[in-house]
């Protein structure tokens, strides 16, 4: 290689890092801001997990705590002042809240923590659809047998996570209001019904009977 390679060589090497470090002033700071994202990101993580996990734990230790109380009066109040940091806590708060307050005779402070789960948007259906379905059960002396059976409809309709208790429900509304023949009917499509447990079979069963009907043979299931 003659001295004029080698000289060229070296300056083009110089250019070269010249530029690299020119690129380097001007956007190192994004390989900067990237690298602390990922680190910020991956402590905010841990942490938001440690956060939830303590505010979990000191829900249970809070509610232990109340449900610990001997009367039923007294566990509603103290289950009332606990709070809780999410919606999940609070639907299982206010489901321990509405069973001692069923337990200390005030039904209708419990069926109002009842619907306050029912009403709460972000919880999963099954815990709402649980929260209406034992308000409902709640209020069969002071609700309307029409708005009962308005909301029962409402919990029966196909998909619903409570439907065949909710046409359970309707079946006694019917014998309630002296229609035995649809109560009938209702029973009877319950005994048939692919998803109906053996207890909501049994309990079919036994009201059919009990209504003077004669229980219709189960047909043989698909599986």
């Amino acid at each position: 290689m003659s001295d004029a390679d080698s000289f060229i060589d070296e300056v083009t090497e110089e250019v070269r890092r010249d530029r690299m470090y020119l690129l380097l002033r001007r956007w190192g700071w994004v390989g900067v801001v990237a690298v602390v994202a990922i680190v910020g990101g991956a402590a905010f993580n841990e942490y938001r997990k440690a956060r939830d996990a303590s505010q979990a734990e000191a829900l249970g230790d809070a509610i232990l705590s109340a449900l610990a109380e001997n009367g039923s009066d007294e566990r509603a109040t103290s289950l009332q002042a606990v709070e809780a940091q999410s919606a999940g806590g609070d639907a299982v708060l206010n489901m321990l809240l509405s069973a001692a307050q069923v337990e200390s005779g005030s039904e209708q402070e419990a069926v109002n923590s009842l619907n306050a789960i029912a009403t709460q948007g972000d919880l999963p259906e099954i815990y709402r659809a649980i929260a209406s379905f034992k308000a409902l059960l709640l209020q069969t002396e002071t609700l309307p047998v029409a708005d009962r059976r308005q909301q029962f409809e409402a919990l029966a309709v196909p998909g619903a996570p409570l439907r065949l208790l909710a046409e359970e429900q309707l079946a006694l509304i019917d014998v309630a209001e002296g229609n035995t023949q649809a109560a009938l009917d209702r029973l009877q499509a319950l005994r048939q019904d692919a998803e109906a447990s053996v207890d909501i079979q049994q309990r079919a069963t036994q009201l059919i009977i009990a209504l003077g009907g004669e229980p219709a043979p189960v047909a043989a299931q698909q599986g």
